[in-house]
C-alpha cells in the first residue's frame, strides 16, 4: 500500500495575524506543536510542510528540518498546485490535508478520518469531518487519494478552488464520492480552536499553559474538560466571528 503523507500547508503571511505559525506557544513555535501532534498519529507515514517560495517562508522550512520532517517550496497563492507538486515529489498514495493555523489538531481524529478512508477507498474518493462540521473549528481533517488530487489539479480553474486545495472536490459531489464523519459527542462546531486573531492566540496559550506540561499530547476530551473546569478560558476568543466555514456547504476552507 502506498504511503500516507500528511501535508501541512504553512506560510508566514496572514491578513489578521502575520507570522502566527512561528509565534510562541508554551515555549515552542505554534507550527512545532502541529508537527508534533500529527507525528503522534498512528495512520500517517510521513509529514511534509508545504510552504511558499517567498523568502519570508524559509524560516518555516528550517523549523521543519529541525523537527525531522520534510519541507517543500511551492506557489504562494495557488495552494492546490503546491499540494499537488508536494504530493508528487513525496510519492504519496493518500494525502492528509492539515492547515497550520490549528494548534489543537487531534491525532485520534486524524486516525479516525484516515482509517475510514483507507478502509473504504475502493468506494470513496474523499473523507473528512468538514462537509457538515460537528467538530470544534480547528480539528478539521481531510483524506483523499493522489489520483483525486491530480484530477482537481488538472480540472480546477476557479481562483477559490486553486487557493483552497480541496474546494473543487467537495464542490463537485457528482464527480467525487464523498463521506463526512460526524462527532460522536454531538455538534461542537461553535467552539473556536483555530488561530486567526490575537484573541485566538491568547486562547491557545491559555489552553497549552494548563495542559501541555501535564500531558504533552492532550486530546479533544482534555480540552473540553478544561473548558468545563475553567469556563473563563473559553470566553477569551468567544466574540471572534467564525469565518472559516463557507456559506454554501459548511466547509472549512483554512488557508496557508
Amino acid at each position: 500500500m502506498k504511503k500516507v503523507v500528511a501535508i501541512i500547508q504553512a506560510r508566514m503571511g496572514s491578513t489578521r495575524l502575520p507570522g502566527k505559525v512561528m509565534m510562541d506557544v508554551a515555549g515552542k513555535p505554534m507550527l512545532w506543536h502541529i508537527i508534533n501532534r500529527i507525528g503522534h498519529s498512528q495512520s500517517v507515514d510521513e509529514i511534509v510542510v508545504a510552504t511558499s517560495a517567498r523568502a519570508e517562508d524559509k524560516v518555516i522550512a528550517s523549523l521543519a528540518e529541525e523537527c525531522g520532517v520534510g519541507a517543500f517550496f511551492g506557489s504562494d497563492l495557488d495552494v492546490l498546485d503546491r499540494y499537488y507538486r508536494c504530493a508528487t515529489e513525496s510519492r504519496a498514495g493518500t494525502i492528509v490535508r492539515i492547515t497550520a493555523d490549528d494548534p489543537f489538531k487531534d491525532p485520534a481524529v486524524v486516525d479516525l478520518i484516515v482509517r475510514t478512508y483507507l478502509d473504504r477507498r475502493e468506494d470513496l474518493d474523499y473523507v473528512s469531518n468538514t462537509l457538515r462540521p460537528t467538530y470544534p473549528e480547528g480539528l478539521d481533517v481531510e483524506a483523499f487519494s493522489y489520483q483525486v488530487l491530480s484530477s482537481a489539479w488538472k480540472e480546477a480553474n476557479d481562483a477559490f478552488d486553486r487557493e483552497h486545495v480541496t474546494a473543487y472536490i467537495w464542490r463537485n459531489p457528482e464527480e467525487f464520492r464523498l463521506l463526512n464523519i460526524e462527532n460522536s459527542l454531538g455538534d461542537l462546531s461553535q467552539l473556536r480552536w483555530t488561530v486567526d486573531t490575537p484573541e485566538d492566540m491568547a486562547f491557545a496559550r491559555a489552553v497549552y499553559g494548563r495542559l501541555f506540561h501535564k500531558k504533552e499530547i492532550f486530546l479533544m476530551g482534555d480540552i473540553l474538560n478544561l473548558l468545563k473546569e475553567s469556563p473563563e478560558i473559553g470566553r477569551i476568543n468567544k466574540k471572534v466571528k467564525q469565518r472559516g466555514w463557507s456559506a454554501d456547504l459548511g466547509k472549512s476552507v483554512g488557508g496557508g
